[in-house]
């Protein structure tokens, strides 16, 4: 059996707050549907969320894992605490979950759950909602989502590690990138590298792609090969304890685009404005007007935006490794506070301007003296 990442005294003292949290909103239970809350307050480390998988925390006594019939050798093994609330595939998942809410909760009470997860389809809430129509039910996505964004010393030790290994990665990558060489092998050498040195398979696949491609965000390689005067974009982060640690960089095979080394100063003090501003206390709003004040002096206008300059990191499981509650972003507007323990993967590009792209990310931790960038991959431009 893998060892747990966390002690059993971590993850009661998860649950615990978790129930003073509820026990503040008069929640007589929680139901937790995200990969990474379950994750978080369970230890439930495996890839069969693609089926439903809900936490049902009462305010006392064990908690009870809604799943297949099929997991209960995993669910034995890693949640021994926990009871096991199974499924077969020829029942209804949406009834069985309906079920435990009912043995946990009275008519007339109020239920938190977790409406905003890509985990609770509506073909299993419209029938709980039909079925449970005593039970009032209310949005607490954002509960567990919130006390996951400050790190315990074990947490922040993990983030540790997958940052040493997304530079590993990185770097590696960068190597690979030749005149000739197909973009795959580029990409494969990458994963061969992230799972030597983090162990574990991450929650996204690395974004690596080539310069023509390089404004649509979500895409990734393709099987072209690599050509003088093109260059690559690199983004990806490897997983230690299903907790990721993001880089960004670009590998240029040959010369750079005039202007590259104007624009790679601006992003460089963008990130350092940023670095700066991660202070506790301070609010997100804040951090991205530090981050946009540069950039504007920078490029000498004031016309470009990006719709934040980073985002709240840790916990991932597939598709994302935005932590499965949404982008909780360093934005214009957001009053997020940012508060010692925290971790970001903070952005500062410059695209489609003048004087030239240029890309540069990192992972941070929110320290009492600013943030301290945990990633450690190079950050002038990378000419191969």
């Amino acid at each position: 059996m893998t060892t747990p990442f966390f002690s059993s005294s971590e993850l009661d003292s998860r649950v615990a707050k978790t129930r003073q949290e509820m026990d503040s909103a008069g929640l007589a239970a929680l139901v937790v549907a995200s990969p990474e809350n379950i994750y978080y307050l369970t230890g439930l480390n495996h890839q069969g969320h693609f089926a439903l998988t809900a936490l049902v925390v009462p305010p006392d006594g064990p908690l009870m894992l809604v799943a297949r019939a099929m997991e209960a050798p995993t669910i034995t093994a890693q949640v021994p605490h926990g009871v096991h609330v199974p499924y077969a595939d020829d029942q209804d998942p949406a009834a069985v979950l309906a079920d435990a809410v009912r043995s946990v909760a009275a008519a007339g009470s109020e239920v938190g759950v977790e409406m905003t997860s890509m985990s609770l389809p509506v073909s299993v809430w419209e029938p709980i909602q039909a079925t449970v129509a005593s039970i009032h039910f209310v949005d607490a996505s954002a509960l567990v989502a919130g006390l996951r964004q400050v790190k315990s010393p074990a947490e922040i030790t993990l983030i540790r590690r997958a940052a040493q290994a997304s530079s590993r990665a990185m770097e590696t990558g960068l190597a690979a990138v030749k005149d000739g060489v197909p973009q795959h092998e580029i990409v494969a050498a990458v994963y061969a590298e992230m799972i030597l040195a983090a162990k574990e398979y991450p929650a996204m696949a690395p974004l690596i792609r080539s310069r023509d491609t390089l404004l649509q965000e979500h895409v990734s390689w393709d099987d072209r090969a690599v050509t003088s005067g093109d260059a690559m974009f690199f983004e990806l982060s490897a997983s230690v304890g299903r907790y990721h640690a993001p880089l960004t960089r670009m590998a240029y095979v040959g010369d750079p685009p005039p202007g590259t080394e104007v624009a790679a100063g601006i992003a460089t003090a963008g990130l350092e404005a940023v670095r700066g501003a991660l202070r506790p206390g301070a609010h997100a709003d804040d951090v991205y007007a530090a981050w946009q004040a540069v950039v504007d002096e920078g490029l000498g206008h004031s016309n470009y935006r990006r719709h934040h300059c980073g985002y709240v990191i840790g916990i991932g499981f597939p598709p994302t490794w935005t932590g499965g509650a949404g982008v909780v972003g360093l934005r214009s507007g957001s009053d997020l506070e940012v508060r010692e323990g925290m971790t970001f993967h903070v952005l500062s590009w410059i695209l489609d301007q003048e004087p030239a792209d240029y890309v540069l990310s990192d992972t941070m931790l929110v320290t009492a003296d600013g943030g301290e960038i945990l990633t450690t991959t190079r950050r002038d431009p990378i000419v191969v």
